[in-house]
């Protein structure tokens, strides 16, 4: 059995805060606004994980309401929920994404991103991959205000899940 993980999500920019995209900081006079580090890219993945294994959401697993993941480490969020993915008895055969933003430039900090995914879910680098987009100057990522990550992934079922051995 195959199922495919859609993951999308959204943060505005703020200044004072670190930029971080799959766990990697980029340089930036801005950074993610969220309760945790705002890592949009890792909160995308988490949610197409848990999202074709048909577990949860992030914001249900770790709720922004919640005190204990106030500026927490959204690498190891998403390091939680594959987790909870991989003892369902699911494998990750590919992790494809899009991160929307005018600046900087992904391109120079790909590699270095794809390997901090691929470390965090324990796969292959050649797993996972990471395009970056502009918005052309067009909405809230156009502007400099927001930026966005959508993440596609395709699981596989390896086993019978623990709970229904």
């Amino acid at each position: 059995m195959i199922r495919i993980g859609l993951g999308r999500d959204l943060h505005r920019m703020a200044q004072g805060r670190r930029f971080l995209l799959g766990g990697v900081e980029l340089p930036s006079d801005k950074g993610e606004l969220g309760h945790s580090d705002g890592d949009v890219l890792a909160h995308a993945i988490t949610d197409a994980l848990l999202g074709a294994a048909a577990l949860a959401d992030i914001g249900e697993l770790f709720p922004p309401s919640a005190p204990e993941w106030k500026d927490a480490d959204s690498l190891e969020l998403l390091k939680g929920a594959w987790q909870k993915v991989r003892e369902e008895g699911w494998r990750l055969v590919n992790l494809d994404c899009v991160v929307s933003a005018e600046k900087p430039k992904l391109l120079p900090y790909r590699e270095a991103i794809r390997a901090s995914l691929s470390s965090a879910l324990g796969v292959e680098t050649g797993a996972v991959f990471v395009k970056g987009k502009t918005s052309e100057g067009l909405g809230p990522v156009g502007s400099g205000e927001a930026v966005e990550a959508l993440a596609v992934c395709l699981l596989e079922r390896t086993d019978t899940p623990k709970d229904s051995a």
